[in-house]
């Protein structure tokens, strides 16, 4: 109970949002419709609570038409606490510091330059070749990835490409719709009155169910080929945006392809073969002639990245 209780607290109340989000305000009004529809057929409500469950189903979804910034922020925490539970940080100001000044970069230049908590990169102590992003802008990566880049392009490549994650939703997509589903007939059942404990003990556990979700996808199954596809997008648009040569996307997904292990805990796991990838991304960076990097960039991204 203890735990659920902190989880439920990290959350701010996001998860009701967050059911409210992917589920979208016309299914939801008719939610409060059928709901309505149903009690009064089977004796549960009467026509007044129907009407009431009705008028809160409408209301609820002009509050809620979108999750809030502040929701996703308490989302991606609760998924980002998962994450360390599992990968310890790596302690190396330098090398954290550099990264978060490369991931911030690569934010700002993004379709979504702004979270409510601020964008927040960490390096994980893990020989895996692996990288992770929960909703909100916790990006994580880990040393063995790394290791795999030859240049700062590289590594802005992949921060990219998190980033992109993020942008995109995907880690709130990755909530299955069998949770919603339970947590709407929650919200249908009980809107005509307060919530009690049992109905909030229920929530709780959908929301934890949720966050297993997310946690799941990122660091078991991995996101659907789409997605990949289209974080990879992504990243290829910031970088030409920001004067970083995208094709370090394509070096280090080959890089990759040298490294990686069948059947590995990590970056194979979790994603589609590089080489599955590399057409798409060269045709999305098409012609593009990218400037001449600058001595200092390579100086700066080895001599804060010695000894990771």
């Amino acid at each position: 109970m203890k735990r659920r209780r902190s989880i439920a607290a990290a959350a701010g109340g996001g998860f009701l949002g967050l059911l409210l989000f992917l589920s979208g305000c016309k299914a939801i009004e008719s939610l409060g419709d059928i709901g309505g529809q149903v009690g009064q057929a089977t004796g549960v409500m009467t026509e007044e609570q129907a009407e009431s469950l009705g008028r809160a189903s409408k209301a609820v979804a002009k509050t809620f038409a979108d999750i809030t910034p502040e929701q996703e922020y308490y989302i991606g925490r609760a998924v980002s606490a998962t994450v360390l539970n599992t990968y310890q940080p790596y302690d190396n100001p330098e090398a954290n510091r550099y990264l978060n000044l490369l991931g911030q970069t690569m934010a700002q230049a993004s379709d979504k330059p702004e979270t409510f908590g601020g964008y927040h990169f960490l390096l994980l102590d893990s020989d895996e070749i692996n990288a992770f992003a929960a909703p909100g802008g916790f990006i994580f990566i880990s040393r063995g990835m790394i290791r795999l880049c030859r240049t700062e392009d590289d590594l802005a490549a992949v921060l990219a490409h998190e980033v992109g994650h993020v942008q995109n939703l995907h880690g709130l997509r990755a909530i299955k719709s069998g949770r919603l589903t339970s947590a709407l007939t929650i919200l249908a059942a009980e809107g005509a009155k307060s919530f009690g404990g049992k109905e909030l003990a229920e929530l709780t556990e959908v929301f934890e169910g949720s966050i297993g979700d997310i946690t799941s996808t990122m660091m078991n199954s991995g996101y659907a080929r789409s997605a990949e596809r289209e974080a990879d997008q992504s990243a290829v648009t910031i970088m030409k945006r920001v004067g970083y040569d995208p094709q370090g996307l394509v070096s280090m997904l080959k890089e990759m392809k040298k490294d990686l292990k069948p059947g590995g805990l990590d970056f194979a796991k979790t994603h589609p073969d590089p080489e599955d990838r590399i057409g798409d991304i060269e045709k999305e960076i098409g012609r593009h002639t990218p400037p001449a990097p600058p001595p200092a960039r390579q100086e700066r991204f080895e001599r804060n990245l010695k000894g990771v």
